[in-house]
């Protein structure tokens, strides 16, 4: 994909990254400043030793600004209506209206739904359910008096439904699942109802599984499934596709979509996924 890393599509624009202190948020923050935008990278790890996993808001920005790129890092709790508040005040203080909004920050337990935890259910459905739709609701008027503008959510194959009966596999990922395919329908109701004011919404799943620090903490990566690990720059420049281009309205997934816009290889057949007619792409 390095033919692209040299395109400034996104001067002058303004990104929001949430999630983006490692994995697939901090690869997509550091493409979009690679194309000219200036980028919010937003997380609650600001230093090392924070969290578990490797990897700060504060690396990313470093990151940024070491290859020429605009960035700023703002740590916030998803979970926290204030701390949502707060993060798009500050981005609008720091560097301008956000003309492109990536949420791609989440927190997961893989439990049976018998052994859940109510307090871990709602974090789920607060941190990657409402707070998109909250983010996208502060940032959405501004984008609409521009005739201008990209939400793109970040989701998972964990939204289709399990393959059955019979039914096999590991079970925990029930309330996951039901976190993204909440998440996949609210971004075409969105795109629905934004399309006429100039705003795109999509929805981006890796074709594969990736490697994050969460994924490899979580043992996701099985015998069967090593050899099709996709990095997670396949991720970020299938989102740099979504948001510089007049795309809407669509469930995309990263090798498709990229394969579609003549921007990589057609994927392995048993990793394509067939899309609802109504999330094909519009012309644009």
């Amino acid at each position: 994909m390095s033919e692209l890393a040299e395109d400034r599509t996104l001067e002058g624009r303004v990104a929001l990254v949430t999630g983006a202190s490692r994995g697939i948020g901090a690869a997509i923050a550091r493409r979009l400043a690679a194309s000219g935008a200036a980028v919010c990278v937003s997380a609650r790890t600001v230093e090392p030793g924070q969290s578990a996993f490797e990897g700060t808001i504060t690396e990313t920005v470093d990151d940024i600004v070491a290859t020429g790129g605009a960035a700023v890092a703002v740590a916030a709790n998803l979970a926290a209506d204030e701390d949502r508040a707060r993060l798009v005040s500050e981005t609008e203080r720091e560097l301008g209206p956000v003309d492109i909004l990536v949420n791609n920050g989440a927190v997961t337990y893989f439990v049976p739904v018998k052994d859940f935890e109510e307090r871990h259910y709602r974090l789920m459905f607060e941190v990657q359910v409402r707070a998109p739709f909250d983010l996208s609701q502060m940032v959405l008027p501004g984008m609409i008096e521009r005739e201008s503008g990209s939400i793109l959510n970040i989701s998972s194959k964990a939204a289709l439904h399990p393959e059955g009966p019979p039914f096999g596999g590991s079970t925990g990922g029930a309330v996951y699942g039901m976190v993204k395919a909440a998440l996949e329908r609210f971004t075409t109701g969105l795109a629905s109802e934004v399309h006429g004011n100039g705003v795109t919404v999509n929805v981006l799943s890796p074709t594969s599984i990736v490697p994050t620090p969460g994924v490899v903490h979580h043992r996701l990566i099985t015998p069967d499934r090593v050899a099709f690990v996709e990095q997670d720059t396949v991720m970020a420049e299938a989102a740099h596709l979504l948001v510089s281009r007049k795309i809407t309205g669509r469930i995309a997934y990263s090798q498709q979509i990229l394969a579609e816009y003549g921007l990589g290889p057609d994927p392995a057949d048993d990793m394509v996924v067939d899309q609802h007619p109504r999330a094909k792409r519009r012309p644009g």
